[in-house]
């Protein structure tokens, strides 16, 4: 009795030759996501797919870096399951959409004026959108410029070359700094306009804020336009800029969120430009992100990308300041936490 009860025990714990190895377990794939759109954000949203798939190891979240005009693009191609952009989608191409589209912030950022001067780490530039306008539309091209020096008293600026560096594709950052140009310049709107593209006077063209970024780094005398996240992981100068109340205000966490509490005071509407924000502590390229989702979306991955959001809204903006990007104001969380409530979920086989 005591050999068979053994070799039962020996059997349960070594399955016997015949019936072959125990299978492996396969693993199970995760869902994928993909998204394109806006580089402004690519920092802070690559931080966040990262840490999200530690809250949710069945989820990835795939997002490329190719500029909001192209990230609108795809998005409406339906290829992708979002977009992303730094500027709200124009009425013609939320009209090419059958399917209704939500804009929701997700973060607020700054673009940011660099340059490449031999000047001392302690010297900051100060420039305006009229005289910025005329940098980029070619008839300011030196930077000891009468009316450069004008608004740098005390500076001692080079007899160099001013060499302009611009988005080459579509972008919400160029979108941000076009709209500040021309609250300065009639000329800039008579001349280029604004927008995520434009017909740009001189200069040189960069993809991306990576793009941008590498060209002024890379070029002497030059000067360029990229997000205030990109400006400080590089240690780039980055300009004091003119705000709307004549004061000349740095890029900040402080001074971009209360750009976006100062056109809350006037406005609920989360489109409104920031840069037309007055006071002495507003800095003036201002600007939410969005992401862009449709308001049905299909239950598999539509309930995991709204998990996702309600993460974002919540402790995802914590992320927001360590990478210079600045949170969303309590009151915006509100509105769109709104937004991603009044998104509808169906099942898969039913077509939306």
């Amino acid at each position: 009795m005591r050999s068979f009860c053994f070799i039962l025990i020996l059997a349960c714990l070594f399955p016997v030759i015949s019936q072959g190895q125990p299978r492996p377990v396969k693993s199970k794939k995760p869902l994928l996501i993909n998204g394109a759109g806006a580089s402004f954000p690519y920092i802070l949203y690559s931080k966040w797919f990262l840490e999200y798939r530690k809250v949710d190891p069945d989820i990835m979240i795939n997002y490329r870096s190719i500029g909001s005009g192209g990230g609108i693009r795809q998005f409406l191609t339906g290829t992708l399951d979002f977009g992303a952009t730094d500027v709200p989608m124009q009425k013609e191409q939320i009209q090419k959409s059958k399917k209704e589209i939500l804009h929701l912030p997700t973060a607020l950022g700054a673009v940011v004026v660099s340059y490449n001067l031999n000047l001392p780490k302690e010297v900051t530039i100060r420039l305006t959108g009229e005289v910025l306008a005329d940098i980029y539309m070619g008839e300011i091209k030196k930077w000891n410029h009468q009316r450069i020096i004008e608004i740098n008293p005390g500076v001692s600026l080079p007899a160099q070359n001013i060499v302009p560096i611009y988005r080459a594709d579509g972008s919400g950052t160029t979108a941000v700094f076009t709209e500040y140009l021309g609250q300065f310049s009639e000329n800039w709107i008579k001349k280029v306009g604004k927008g995520k593209s434009v017909n740009w006077a001189t200069g040189i063209g960069g993809k991306g804020n990576e793009g941008v970024m590498g060209l002024v780094q890379k070029i002497p005398g030059s000067i360029g336009y990229l997000a205030m996240s990109y400006a400080i992981n590089r240690k780039l100068p980055m300009a004091h800029m003119q705000n709307m109340s004549g004061h000349f205000v740095k890029a900040s966490i402080h001074t971009v969120k209360t750009s976006a509490k100062q056109i809350l005071k006037t406005t609920n509407d989360l489109f409104h430009p920031l840069v037309v924000a007055k006071g002495a502590d507003v800095y003036p390229m201002s600007s939410y992100t969005y992401l862009l989702v449709y308001k049905e979306m299909l239950s598999t991955k539509g309930q995991a990308l709204v998990q996702f959001l309600n993460w974002s809204l919540g402790a995802g903006q914590s992320f927001c300041e360590q990478l210079h990007y600045i949170s969303l104001p309590s009151a915006v969380v509100k509105k769109v936490k709104n937004k991603v409530r009044s998104i509808k979920v169906v099942d898969d086989d039913k077509k939306t």
